[in-house]
């Protein structure tokens, strides 16, 4: 009996042993239940938006439409992928750490065992024929061979929790490998649609390229207004103004074949109700990435409060238009990496800073979800800004 009880300690030793604990990304349990629920949500909404555009893919009429939107739902699949490694990452960190606690409560578990086994181990070390030579030690035998007998089941009885917490150990285990096959499977999926993208994408900016001479022309005022500009937001001020007047030039009617026909009216000022859905939020509005926000609109920060958001995706994320709308800037900026000013209907503006990578033109007109660039390595960080007239507004509020 006393053998069964050595091996089940060792059996616990080696388990415990076996448990190994690595650093978590987040700094405790909470943080990393909500960042798997968030990149949960991420990867479904991202799905249903890649489901979207692929149906309003097949239904266009016009050749560059359906390129358009078959590259949106190209990077809505990537952004499917990238939430489901971020879900990984984070049941992974769950489940280092409860394997973690889980080594911790067995170390201090089986230290009574190792001591009872210890000193079982030491009484079994005399031979029965040796006592034999000292009979008054013969009771003593008979008395140690009935303690053993009940303290068995005593033992058997109080391992096990510890027995459990083994085949909670194993249970782990299974579950690892589990979420390390998922998260396999994403990269896989990952490499495969940004490899489709970047197809798509190379021969789009051919074609673009061929027709590109106006588009040149716009980009280069673009970039001598990013000079001229004082701060980021005079550029932003600038664009909107070159917006609006664009905006307006367009709306003007057409040449009128006999004038005066209209009893010598100007042209009728736009309608309460034109004006209203003018300057309505562009819908649908979503964030460039999916990642956890590290600062929220109005957040404090080293020269005032937050204009935006700020989020930090995993290392080369996709980035996307949050809508539809025009490019009136994209390059680089000073301090803000990579940008993209984006022009939306009704006075609305999105920017868009921090990217490694732009894959998008000046004067380019966007769908909703459009792939932008890429973040950058490592921690990246992409800021999304949302003007109403030059006002900062919460994004948040219009995001669904």
């Amino acid at each position: 009996m006393h053998r069964t009880i050595l091996l089940a300690g060792s059996a616990l030793i080696f388990a415990g042993a076996a448990l190994g604990q690595s650093a978590s990304p987040f700094a405790s349990d909470g943080e990393a239940r909500q960042a798997l629920a968030e990149a949960l949500e991420e990867r479904a909404a991202a799905e249903d938006r890649s489901r979207r555009l692929e149906r309003e893919a097949d239904a266009a009429e016009s050749e560059a439409e359906r390129a358009a939107r078959q590259s949106a739902a190209l990077a809505a699949r990537i952004q499917q992928a990238e939430a489901g490694i971020a879900a990984a990452r984070a049941r992974m960190a769950l489940l280092d750490e409860e394997r973690s606690e889980l080594r911790e409560t067995l170390g201090r578990e089986q230290q009574p065992l190792i001591r009872l086994t210890a000193a079982l181990q030491q009484f079994s070390r005399r031979p029965v024929a040796l006592s034999l030579l000292r009979p008054g030690e013969i009771s003593d035998i008979v008395y140690l061979r009935a303690i053993l007998h009940n303290a068995v089941p005593a033992v058997e009885a109080n391992t096990a929790g510890l027995r459990g917490q083994i085949t909670r150990a194993a249970t782990l285990r299974e579950e690892t490998a589990q979420t390390t096959g998922a998260l396999q499977a994403e990269e896989r999926a990952l490499a495969e649609r940004q490899v489709e993208l970047a197809d798509i994408e190379s021969a789009r900016r051919l074609a673009a390229r061929e027709a590109g001479t106006a588009a040149d022309r716009e980009a280069e005022r673009a970039l001598a207004l990013a000079e001229q500009a004082r701060d980021l937001d005079g550029l932003v001020e600038e664009l909107e103004g070159a917006a609006t007047l664009r905006q307006r030039l367009a709306a003007l009617p057409g040449p009128e074949l006999r004038p005066g026909s209209n009893s010598g009216n100007a042209p009728a000022a736009p309608t309460a109700a034109a004006t209203t859905a003018d300057r309505s939020a562009p819908r649908p509005y979503v964030l460039p990435v999916t990642g956890r926000t590290v600062a929220g609109f109005g957040a404090s920060q080293g020269a005032g409060l937050s204009q935006g958001l700020t989020l930090a995706p995993i290392a080369g994320a996709q980035v996307i238009a949050p809508a539809e709308g025009r490019v009136g800037f994209a390059g680089s900026y000073r301090g803000f990496g990579r940008i993209v000013i984006i022009e939306h209907e009704g006075g609305w503006t999105s920017l868009i800073t921090g990217l490694a990578r732009l894959d998008v033109r000046t004067g380019q007109e966007l769908v909703g979800g459009a792939p932008l660039g890429i973040a950058g390595p490592g921690n990246p960080q992409i800021t999304l800004e949302l003007r109403r007239d030059g006002e900062p507004v919460n994004p948040l509020l219009y995001t669904r």
